[in-house]
């Protein structure tokens, strides 16, 4: 039977196994863009151009994703029952207190970002406060300090540099692979080899923005059911979390100031589009179906 320390550790393996082929992955695609063309001085500026826009975003993601959703800090003054709940949780997660925010906006949702514990946000929306109940709230802020205490903005962050290399490698290859030559191929010889190499290059630049991103996807949808499990293991009471999640996502209203690039740090989807059940159409979400996650926080309660 699942229990709440078994789907957490299952869900660890899981997400460092995806990343384990993602780095196999970027080693193949690298040698093999290399090899074709007879350079490395493509991959090494591939890789450089990648870290240094992703530490870029690691420091200041959290001010850019804050401003862009209209989020306002507030103080204990503002919303003591709130504080309370943060601070409750804080202590028996054995994290420090972070900063919090409420979005006016009257779809419930929360976030939490930063790129450590010590400088660590959670968001709330107004929509969330006026539609749930305590134990709810609890479940929900206690999802979101998971995502803290688990360090999931630095897992994001190495995500994000691992995609970038593959999408600039592939964006090098058809950029310059019809104009470069490189003076190590010879004109004869190895004929069968260059072929074989071309094939998995050309391959490669097509498919592996795809892989990439579905690992991505695949990752992050590890971490939202490892940070329920956490969060159900802070509040010792599985089934708040699983009614919060219920009201949320039942929830017509859409949520004004999310977009593309920040909705995968939202408790749930805030795009409210038609549920798609299909295994296929699951692999390219960045939320967990919520019906799964729901199912899951319930068996941990028996």
């Amino acid at each position: 039977m699942s229990t709440l320390y078994t789907r957490a550790e299952s869900n660890i393996r899981k997400t460092w196994v995806y990343i384990g082929f993602f780095l196999v992955f970027i080693i193949l695609a690298g040698w093999i863009f290399s090899y074709y063309f007879g350079n490395y001085i493509i991959l090494w500026a591939a890789v450089i151009y990648s870290f240094f826009t992703s530490f870029i975003s690691y420091w200041y993601s959290d001010k850019i994703v804050l401003a862009v959703s209209r989020a306002k800090p507030i103080e204990k003054k503002d919303n003591p029952e709130l504080y309370r709940i943060v601070e409750n949780l804080c202590i028996t997660a054995g994290l420090p207190l972070p900063k919090i925010y409420i979005i006016q906006d009257q779809q419930p949702n929360a976030f939490a970002t930063g790129r450590d514990p010590k400088h660590a946000v959670v968001a709330v929306t107004q929509g969330l406060l006026d539609t749930l109940e305590r134990v709810e709230l609890e479940g929900v802020i206690a999802h979101e300090m998971s995502h803290i205490g688990n360090r999931d903005a630095l897992l994001q962050t190495a995500i994000v540099v691992l995609v970038g290399v593959i999408v600039l490698m592939t964006d090098f290859f058809f950029r310059i692979s019809f104009r470069f030559r490189s003076s190590n191929r010879d004109e004869e010889g190895n004929s069968q080899i260059k072929l074989i190499i071309t094939i998995l290059a050309v391959a490669l630049a097509i498919l592996g923005p795809i892989f990439a991103n579905l690992i991505k996807l695949a990752i992050s949808r590890k971490r939202e059911f490892l940070a329920d499990a956490s969060g159900a293991l802070l509040t010792r009471y599985p089934d708040g979390l699983a009614r919060a999640l219920e009201k949320i996502s039942k929830d017509p209203r859409q949520l004004r100031t999310a977009n593309n690039a920040t909705s995968h740090l939202y408790i749930v989807n805030p795009f409210r589009t038609k549920n798609l059940h299909s295994k296929f159409s699951n692999l390219f979400l960045t939320h967990p179906p919520v019906e799964e996650r729901i199912k899951a926080l319930r068996e941990m309660s028996v």
